[in-house]
């Protein structure tokens, strides 16, 4: 429950650690876990360093013209190098002339004890895209000399980034990682992990990453450590730390929202149990793939929709549209005069012949597969039927606690697999650098139609329901989330690239009633999807739920029409992608109108990075297919960078 003090709960925590084990332990200790702290790596100095002493000359006389510093400890450590054999103040006057970059805080904090302002600062979460995308709204550096002060191995994907931008790069080194004198209590650690003895590994930096493949490698058991972190929870404290995990096909199950040791623990000690059970969850339907479901190598994984939701910055705003294969598209209506809806979410092959010619006519950077939120409920138990005019009707809805138990909780996902072929079928189709997006409802909404039996103005079984007795919604929503996270999984295991959740029916819940009844089983779904997919979630009617839709770092947060993009974004938080928000109406206005409308909302994105263009619910029957086309093309023509 929202509130709660979070707890680890006697879990087995390992953590790798250096300058602040003693604190890692009592913090974890503190939040309830059983702590295992073990040092990881050491810094060795290069104390005669002449590429340093080079370095600073090529300062003092004016042939740098950039530097970047990537760590505190880094700064202090080429100063300590420098002024052994030269003058320090005048290394530091020179430095004050030219351009300086600091990637982080703890660099920048460096560089002010020693009065030096960073000309530019790299904004959160300060890993090289960021220091690239500082670059390039602040400076041009074609034809430039850029020195990069290093820490350890050099970052080949940053060097690549400056490179491409026409500079000349100069690594500095200034000190390197090793192995800690006693390794006994890594390898301790290491042969805890394979043992299954540990419930949660906490890494607090890059290099510690490296140094524990090293080990486990020397113990000659790093494919056993490598399977068994499969098993575990890991957590990164940060984005560099979780990029050299990934670099090293090692899994990332969380990162805190801040990068430091106290919310690293905390968040964990939070998070550790839901993960553990979404673990178990993706395990059950993925394992059998054999594959990465995130592959970078794949076309589909630098395009601009992906881009977007990793909140990376693109040539253009990406678009798609909810419900873009529909009744107000003729190819459409010709699939659904030969059969009921019902028939086609259960025919694979049609639809995934409807998606990819409505992907291939709007012009969209993404392909929502065709299907619908109710199918999931049939093998839960309940008989579903879409009467005329496409309206769903549950025939025999809950009524009360006592019909909970002929609920049927989906272990298994066999009676879904037209679902997952429909995935299988979209992907194979459609062109390889457009990402797939599979998508589920959210328990809330699903539950009220099981409850209801169909539509509904207020919601008062719902309500009555969940108010009345809360141990039974409990049971029921558990079921339901529990299904629901296998679902998405499985449809990431068929070839979905991203997954949304639609919560239609959420705006009839106030803040609290969200937060108490809802918000805890949503929360679990996503702690459950393999890591690193994007999940969009998208709740409608009350823009006050915004700020519980932000999920983990992976989650975009879907926006409806209700709210003006600006003030939603700021609602949800920057450090959030979001999707939306064009009233679906506008495309039933003018031409003049719809670009008005288009450009307002572009225009209050302002060229962030991080948005991905789309209404603010699904495309109404009533749609000329021209202004859905034109809509598409508007949004690539005004957001063009």
């Amino acid at each position: 429950m929202p509130g709660s003090k979070p707890s680890f709960e006697g879990l087995a925590v390992a953590a790798l650690e250096s300058r602040r084990a003693e604190d890692m332990e009592r913090l974890i200790t503190r939040f309830g876990g059983r702590a295992f702290v073990s040092p990881s790596m050491r810094e060795i100095p290069i104390e005669e360093n002449p590429a340093a002493v080079d370095f600073a000359y090529r300062v003092i006389t004016g042939e740098i013209n950039v530097v970047v510093f990537l760590t505190g400890v880094g700064f202090k450590q080429l100063l300590s190098s420098v002024e052994r054999s030269l003058d320090k103040q005048r290394f530091l006057n020179a430095l004050s002339d030219i351009t300086t970059i600091a990637r982080g805080p703890k660099a920048a904090a460096a560089m002010r004890a020693v009065g030096l302002t960073a000309t530019h600062r790299v904004a959160e979460p300060n890993t090289w895209r960021e220091l690239l995308q500082t670059i390039d709204a602040e400076l041009t550096i074609t034809n430039q000399k850029v020195a990069i002060q290093e820490y350890g191995k050099p970052n080949s994907s940053l060097v690549a980034g400056l490179e491409a931008r026409g500079a000349e790069v100069i690594p500095v080194r200034v000190y390197q990682w090793d192995l800690p004198e006693n390794t006994e209590p890594l390898q301790e650690n290491i042969r805890a992990l394979i043992a299954g003895q540990r419930d949660v590994l906490l890494i607090t930096s890059a290099h510690q990453i490296a140094n524990l493949l090293r080990m486990s490698a020397d113990m000659g058991v790093e494919a056993e450590l490598r399977k068994a972190l499969r098993d575990v929870v890991v957590a990164s404290i940060g984005p560099t730390t979780s990029e050299m995990l990934r670099q090293n096909e090692l899994p990332v199950d969380m990162e805190p929202e801040h990068p430091k040791m106290g919310h690293l623990v905390q968040e964990s000690a939070e998070r550790a149990h839901r993960l553990l059970t979404g673990r178990q969850i993706r395990t059950q339907v993925l394992t059998e793939t054999g594959r990465p479901p995130v592959d970078t190598a794949a076309p589909w994984y630098d395009g601009p929709f992906m881009r977007a939701c990793r909140g990376e910055a693109s040539s253009v705003t990406p678009v798609w549209l909810m419900r873009q294969a529909g009744r107000y598209m003729s190819e459409y209506r010709a699939v659904r005069e030969k059969m009921t809806f019902l028939e086609l979410c259960k025919d694979s092959a049609l639809c995934a012949e409807v998606m990819v010619t409505a992907v291939e006519k709007l012009g969209v950077d993404a392909a929502i597969i065709f299907s619908d939120l109710l199918p999931i409920l049939e093998p839960m138990g309940m008989d579903l039927e879409f009467a005329k005019g496409d309206g769903p009707v549950i025939h025999n809805p809950l009524r009360g606690a006592q019909d909970i138990d002929r609920v049927q909780e989906l272990e298994s996902m066999e009676s879904l697999d037209f679902v997952f072929n429909t995935v299988r079928l979209t992907r194979q189709a459609i062109k390889p650098e457009i990402p797939v997006i599979g998508f589920a409802g959210s328990p809330f909404t699903l539950i009220s139609y099981m409850i209801e039996g169909g539509s509904s103005r207020n919601y008062h079984n719902t309500k009555s329901l969940m108010y009345c007795d809360e141990v039974a919604w409990g049971e029921l929503m558990g079921k339901m989330s529990r299904t629901i996270a296998r679902y998405l999984n499985a449809q990431i295991a068929a070839g979905a690239q991203c997954v949304q959740l639609f919560d239609s029916w959420a705006g009839c819940l106030s803040v609290q009633d969200y937060a108490r009844y809802v918000f805890p089983y949503v929360r679990q779904i996503i702690d459950s999807i393999v890591p690193d997919v994007p999940v969009i979630n998208f709740a409608t009617g009350n823009p006050a739920l915004l700020p519980l839709l932000r999920g983990d770092h992976r989650t975009v947060v879907g926006i409806d029409w209700r709210v003006p993009l600006d003030v939603a974004w700021e609602t949800v938080g920057h450090d959030r992608s979001v999707q939306g928000n064009l009233d679906p109406i506008a495309l039933l206005a003018d031409p003049q109108t719809l670009r008005e409308m288009t450009a307002d909302v572009l225009k209050r994105a302002g060229g962030r990075a991080g948005h991905i263009f789309n209404l603010g619910h699904g495309i109404l029957p009533q749609t000329p297919v021209d202004n859905a086309i034109a809509l598409v093309d508007m949004v690539h023509e005004l957001s063009q960078k």
